[in-house]
């Protein structure tokens, strides 16, 4: 890589990775490299950060307080992220409605919303699936009756995530009447979480974890100015919402750092005499995981370079969703297959109420199941997979 960059680029590098070695907290790092699920105000330290340092708006314009890096810079961001295993941006204020705000809110929303979101400190949770209407996004029953100078909420989202952090939460909501086209009655609203009739129910996950909810709301009432852009126009927001989302959901940076660590364990583990690395069925998965996440690496820089001039990801967010989450769930399967007979030591329900005790096995061998288990929902959010197949059909291949 050090022959492709800039002097200019190696720089960056080297200020990116003083600052990850002298700024990462010791406390969030230890918790990231076991594997211990960070608590909500974790999330926000490190966002918060990162802001100080004016890093917080990766893919902002410069106007709204954005980094206003090169593609290169932002790729090399990302990369050094992984390698030091910082937390993941918390997506749903920075990367999702962030956007949605400074581009089609007016301006008293983007000076009433977009420096807490830049800043961290209002967490924001999503409100668009729900109980029949996940894949088949246009079909949401969640009705917006105008009432004076309010929209009247009613109606049930699902798979919320984070929702019990959350300070604000932004809905697709069915404005439009019967007469309308189903993708042509939604409207975007933002919704303060403390708003009378909002209520949550926690889902526990695989996992054993409580990490997403069902929030339901009745006869909640939602000032007018909070409405994005145009009523009934809100399909249009919300497909550049997720168009974002879904190149956000790849994490190729994520998944490198993961199968070197794979790598790295698979020649330390006894596999009936020598390393598991050596084993030609192991070895030839791993090289194909490897194989295809380069492929992908080249597929985000050529987005990552479409959005700094300008365009919009297109279908191309779609291959990345599909092929990043599918290559996540293979390193997971693999890193299962490494731990073995230890993984099995995983008990949902200790872990749920916050596991302390001795772990066994070396490093994080117990916790793979965890992490297999957690991660199967991923080809699943953000449009799942199939659906993201049949939108590459239709936007690239003309089906």
């Amino acid at each position: 890589m050090n022959n492709t960059l800039s002097a200019e680029d190696m720089a960056f590098r080297d200020e990116v990775r003083a600052f990850l070695a002298n700024e990462y907290p010791a406390d969030i790092r230890t918790k990231m490299d076991n594997e211990i699920e960070l608590e909500r105000e974790d999330h926000i330290r490190w966002q918060q950060l990162l802001h100080q340092k004016g890093w917080a708006g990766v893919n902002w314009p410069v106007e709204y307080g954005g980094t206003g890096w090169t593609p290169v810079q932002k790729y090399i961001f990302a990369n050094e992220c992984a390698e030091a295993n910082t937390p993941r941006i918390v997506p749903f204020g920075l990367a999702m409605v962030g956007p949605v705000i400074y581009t089609f809110g007016n301006e008293e929303q983007k000076q009433r919303f977009l420096p807490d979101i830049l800043a961290s400190r209002v967490w924001w949770c999503q409100g668009y699936s729900e109980p029949n209407a996940g894949s088949d996004l246009a079909s949401l029953k969640t009705t917006a009756t105008l009432d004076g100078d309010s929209y009247v909420v009613n109606g049930t989202k699902t798979w919320n995530t984070y929702g019990q952090y959350a300070d604000w939460i932004f809905c697709l909501v069915r404005t439009g009447g019967s007469d309308t086209k189903a993708q042509e009655g939604i409207s975007f609203l933002l919704i303060d979480m403390k708003t009378p009739g909002i209520k949550l129910s926690p889902i526990v996950l695989l996992d054993g974890t409580p990490e997403v909810n069902e929030v339901h709301f009745d006869n909640v009432r939602v000032p007018v100015e909070n409405l994005i852009g145009v009523e009934n126009e809100g399909w249009t927001y919300a497909k550049f919402l997720l168009t974002h989302e879904r190149t956000g959901i790849a994490q190729v940076s994520k998944s490198k750092m993961r199968l070197r660590k794979l790598k790295k364990l698979a020649a330390q583990t006894d596999n009936g005499g020598s390393p598991l690395s050596e084993d030609p069925f192991f070895s030839r998965r791993v090289a194909e995981v490897e194989t295809d996440l380069l492929a992908l690496e080249y597929t985000e820089m050529r987005v990552l370079a479409s959005l700094a001039a300008g365009s919009s990801p297109g279908p191309a967010s779609s291959i990345l969703k599909i092929k990043g989450t599918e290559l996540a769930q293979a390193i997971d399967a693999l890193n299962v297959e490494v731990a073995g007979h230890y993984a099995l030591a995983y008990v949902p329900e200790q872990f749920a109420a916050g596991f302390d005790g001795e772990g066994v096995g070396s490093g994080t061998l117990a916790n793979t199941a965890r992490v297999y288990l957690n991660n199967r929902k991923a080809s699943i959010y953000g449009g799942s997979n199939e659906i993201q197949r049949n939108i590459i059909s239709k936007a690239v291949l003309r089906l």
